[in-house]
């Protein structure tokens, strides 16, 4: 198989600092750009990379992801900043905006 079409992601996994989780806010985007599942964790992976992400639910089917995270540590539009750079390879470009406006969440970590 030839691997420059491999669009297979392995989901990153992360644990949250205490920092990260001193204060919590949620926020929904809305995503396009996706088309499969990959694409999902592929976005997922690059929200979870900043520092302050907690937690990231991304759907490719309703193009939403539902972000918990600390506003201290990233910005809203960092997020979609993330969002955005998870694709720029040629064969994956996505984009997002906030769908909410920030208020104060849970993520049960």
């Amino acid at each position: 198989m030839d691997e420059s079409h491999n669009c297979s992601v392995e989901p990153a996994v992360k644990e949250a600092s205490d920092e990260e989780r001193s204060h919590i806010v949620d926020a929904w985007l809305l995503v396009w750009g996706m088309g499969c599942p990959n694409c999902a964790a592929r976005v997922r992976n690059s929200l979870l990379a900043r520092r302050g992400v907690v937690r990231a639910e991304v759907n490719h089917l309703t193009g939403s992801a539902h972000v918990f995270y600390n506003p201290k540590m990233v910005t809203e539009h960092a997020l979609t900043m993330a969002v955005a750079q998870a694709g720029g390879d040629g064969r994956h470009e996505y984009g997002a905006v906030v769908a909410n406006p920030t208020r104060p969440g849970n993520a049960g970590a």
